[in-house]
């Protein structure tokens, strides 16, 4: 059971929406564009890193950003979990909020940068000594044309799991526009357990998005890791394993 209660504990963390800042060509287009933006997501279930995060049941998301002129932007986002409950360690949480700012920018019109804060929360009620899932990480990407690298360092613990203050995730992704309105997106990442090396896993994934026009959005998404399956496994349910997820979005 501890070594089940580790590998959900590690679990629990969500997608962040890709950061969108737009750089102004004309002041009047500046003007006009607002800084701030909401998105509101229907997923089959919720996946994060190559582990469900809701044992495979749907997940209603959303989140408010605002991105200025600058570069500086800031945003919430959350989603229900069942991650925590899963457990069965007497925690009580089914919702996750995510607090995120930082910068984005441009060295040329092909090499970009982003630098940023992200927490995670989940409100609830814990048993005594249950060590708090919150985890505070910073990361930085660097973007070539439509090639993405990324790290993202905890300076806590990760996600509840003891002593794992400096664990990492390095992560790279490509998104190719097949033809108008239609992209393809490819993904693979490490995610390395400080002192917990057993449970260090990569994951995968390749989606399809179509844009039908007015902010609305779908993507099917195969999504695949190595992790092993005896200590992602609950209630029965290997939440870990590849599986296809299908998520609808509208964009304000």
């Amino acid at each position: 059971m501890r070594k089940l209660t580790q590998a959900l504990l590690l679990a629990g963390v969500v997608g962040v929406p890709a950061f969108v800042v737009a750089t102004p060509v004309l002041a009047e287009e500046a003007a006009a564009a607002s800084p701030i933006s909401a998105n509101v997501t229907l997923a089959s279930e919720y996946v994060y890193r190559g582990i469900s995060q809701t044992r495979e049941k749907l997940a209603l998301q959303g989140g408010f950003d605002y991105a200025h002129a600058s570069g500086l932007y800031a945003g919430v986002w959350g989603s229900n979990i069942s991650w925590l409950e899963d457990v069965g360690a007497g925690a009580s949480s089914s919702v996750e909020l995510d607090i995120y700012a930082g910068y984005k920018g441009k060295i040329s019109d092909d090499f970009g940068y982003d630098v940023g804060y992200l927490r995670y929360e989940y409100p609830g009620s814990y048993p005594a000594g249950f060590v708090s899932p919150n985890t505070d990480e910073l990361y930085v990407a660097g973007t070539y044309k439509m090639f993405t690298l990324k790290y993202s360092h905890s300076l806590s613990n990760l996600f509840g799991y003891a002593n794992s203050e400096g664990s990492s995730y390095i992560d790279a992704s490509a998104n190719f526009e097949l033809m108008s309105g239609l992209t393809l997106g490819v993904h693979a990442g490490h995610q390395k357990i400080k002192n917990s090396s057993t449970f260090d896993y990569t994951d995968y994934k390749i989606n399809l998005t179509k844009d039908f026009g007015g902010g609305l959005s779908v993507t099917g998404a195969y999504i695949d890791t190595n992790a092993d399956d005896t200590l992602y496994t609950v209630k029965g349910t290997k939440i870990a394993d590849s599986r296809f997820v299908l998520s609808v979005t509208k964009a304000f």
